[in-house]
This record gives C-alpha cells, sequence and structure tokens, in this order.
C-alpha cells in the first residue's frame, strides 16, 4: 500500500503539470482526493492491516494528501496567473475615454398620482393608513355591510387565496379588492374622531383596455360626532379643484354601495373640453372619478361605533383612472409595461 500511496501521488503531480484549464484541475481533484477517488480506495483497505503498518500508512497518506491539496492549490493559481497575463496582453482599455451618461429614471405616473392625492389629503387633515393586501374575508366583506348572499359581491371578482389559510381556521381569505377593510381595522383600533386616506393597491379579476388585474385605490373615512353630507360634498369638491385646477367642478349623483347611505357618485367637469362635451365625456361635460357616501349604520357597528353618537363619511377612487385623466392616457395597460419610452414623458 506504501507503493501504492507513492504511484498515487506522482501520477497525480504529472497530471497536475499538463493541466491547462479549471475543469482539467477540478478532474484531478475528484479522481484522487473526492470520496470515491483512488485515495479513499487506498484508504479503505488499512483496516486488514496490522496496527503497526496501519499508524505507519496512515501518517504516510495524510502526508500526500497533504502535498495533493498544496499542488492543487498552486495549480489553480497557475492557472489564474496565466488567465490574467493573457488579459493583460489582449486588448487594452484606455482609461482617458470619457465615461458612458447614466440617464436618471423618473417616477412612475401612478406613483406620482398616488402621491399627490395622498398630499392633498394630508392638507385637508387627512391622516394615511395602511393594512394586508391578503385580507380575512370577513373585514373585506362581512364588516362592510356585504354578507355572503349579496349581490353586491358579483361586482367585485375575488381572488381566493389557497385553502390552507383555511386549514389554520383563520376563516376565507380573499387578495383584498378595495381598501376598505383598512377602514374597518382603523376604527376598530381608535375612538372616534377618525379621518384617514388609505392607499394601496387591490386586486380583481378583471384584465381589458381599462382594467388590470392587480390596480390602486385610495379610500378615505371620516368619523366623528355629527358629521353631514355636506362636509363630504366640501372635501370632494376641494379635493377636485386641488387635483384638476381652480375651475374644476363637480357633481353628485345618487347611487348605491353596500358600505354608504345615502351614496353618490362624483363626477368633475370634464378635464379636455373644460365641460363643453367631447368625445372622452361622450358629449355629458361630465367624467366619473370617485364613489362616496355616508358610512352605513351596520359598518359603524361592526367597528364598535353607536351609530346614534357617531356619523362619518367615506369615498374611494382608482388612481389609475384619474391617472389616465391627468395624463391623458388612453390604454391603462401601458402603465404597467415598463416601456422606458412611454415612463420617460412624465
Amino acid at each position: 500500500m506504501s507503493d501504492k500511496l507513492d504511484g498515487l501521488w506522482a501520477a497525480a503531480k504529472a497530471e497536475l503539470d499538463v493541466a491547462t484549464t479549471k475543469d482539467a484541475v477540478e478532474a484531478v481533484r475528484v479522481k484522487y482526493t473526492g470520496k470515491k477517488g483512488a485515495l479513499s480506495a487506498i484508504l479503505g483497505g488499512m483496516g486488514k492491516l496490522a496496527p503497526e503498518e496501519r499508524k505507519a500508512l496512515g501518517e504516510q497518506a495524510n502526508k500526500v494528501k497533504a502535498q495533493l491539496e498544496a499542488a492543487l492549490e498552486q495549480a489553480a493559481v497557475r492557472l489564474e496567473e496565466a488567465a490574467l497575463e493573457a488579459e493583460l496582453a489582449g486588448a487594452k482599455l484606455d482609461v482617458t475615454l470619457p465615461g458612458r451618461h447614466v440617464r436618471l429614471g423618473r417616477r412612475h405616473p401612478v406613483s406620482q398620482t398616488l402621491d399627490d392625492i395622498v398630499a392633498t389629503f394630508a392638507r385637508l387633515g387627512f391622516d394615511v393608513a395602511q393594512g394586508p393586501e391578503i385580507e380575512l374575508d370577513w373585514f373585506n366583506f362581512e364588516a362592510l355591510n356585504v354578507p355572503a348572499d349579496h349581490p353586491a359581491r358579483d361586482m367585485q371578482d375575488t381572488f381566493y387565496v389557497d385553502a390552507q389559510w383555511l386549514a389554520k381556521g383563520v376563516g376565507p381569505t380573499v387578495l383584498r379588492t378595495h381598501t376598505s377593510p383598512v377602514q374597518i381595522r382603523t376604527m376598530l383600533a381608535q375612538k372616534p374622531p377618525v379621518r384617514a386616506v388609505m392607499p394601496g393597491r387591490v386586486y380583481r379579476k378583471d384584465s381589458d383596455q381599462t382594467h388590470t388585474p392587480m390596480f390602486h385605490q385610495v379610500e378615505g373615512l371620516y368619523v366623528d360626532r355629527h358629521v353631514t353630507f355636506a362636509e363630504l360634498k366640501g372635501t370632494l369638491d376641494a379635493f377636485a379643484k386641488a387635483f384638476f385646477g381652480a375651475k374644476a367642478k363637480t357633481r353628485f349623483r345618487p347611487s348605491f354601495f353596500p358600505f354608504t347611505e345615502p351614496s353618490a357618485e362624483v363626477d368633475v367637469s370634464c378635464v379636455f373640453c373644460g365641460g363643453k362635451g367631447c368625445r372622452v365625456c361622450k358629449q355629458s361635460g361630465w367624467i366619473e372619478v370617485l364613489g362616496s357616501g355616508l358610512v352605513h349604520p351596520n359598518v359603524l357597528k361592526h367597528a364598535s361605533y353607536d351609530p346614534a353618537e357617531v356619523t362619518g363619511f367615506a369615498f374611494g377612487m382608482g388612481i389609475e383612472r384619474l391617472t389616465m385623466l391627468r395624463y391623458g392616457i388612453d390604454d391603462l395597460r401601458t402603465m404597467f409595461e415598463n416601456d422606458a419610452r412611454f415612463l420617460a414623458q412624465f
């Protein structure tokens, strides 16, 4: 076995001396020092030797192993130095050439619009509240006066999360279809007065020129004693003038939302024709921008508020829609394609 160890070292050294690539050096390492290599095969037969012979052979094996490891390292260093020399001898780099210009990015138009909306309401005294995007069905629907058999659920095309959440005993779980659940969470966390906006991503099964499966909303909530519909109208009219310009006008049309009563759709005078009538506003002079209303008493009860003591108003708007109106974008999908030419305009 001693002769085999000597022969192994000589053979490995000869192969390393002629190795010209890293792969060749690695092949030598595996062949001689790997788990199934030649050195392991020799050491596997040491159990048949007498104790004195095993000790001597073990010392020789350790010496050969150390020599192999040193030779492998030297071969690797030799190849690295050769590669560096070849690179230095190759093409030259002219360090006097001017550097390449790095073009600065721009904030996405949706981000710009979202920030401006939040800043506008901040000036009106609204705080900012956040909540989870994976939401319990109770917060997303039932606490907002939308029970399981309510027809309004047909409007929401919901993404339901994997059944593993049900196995954990947390109840039905969804990707939130609006940021309204944050209103419930905010009211449960504090006593009136509550004045906050809730920006964030929401999800619905819808995709076409004016809808995407993921989009952004900002919802607002104000709850206190003696909050009136007139305050809602004044707040949203002030927002419209701040966002669309001082000449913007608003009108409120009766509508239905399960979490507000009475409810109203809010239109703003067309930003393209100034209310005179054009293709965008379908000659009406008005464009729908958001929904609103007084908070439904059932919603206040779910938040542990007494409808006899407090009232409130709520509103919600789609950020992408306002972005399209603000910048004259005719296809919602272009805002999610990350085309640098499109984004460079903003």
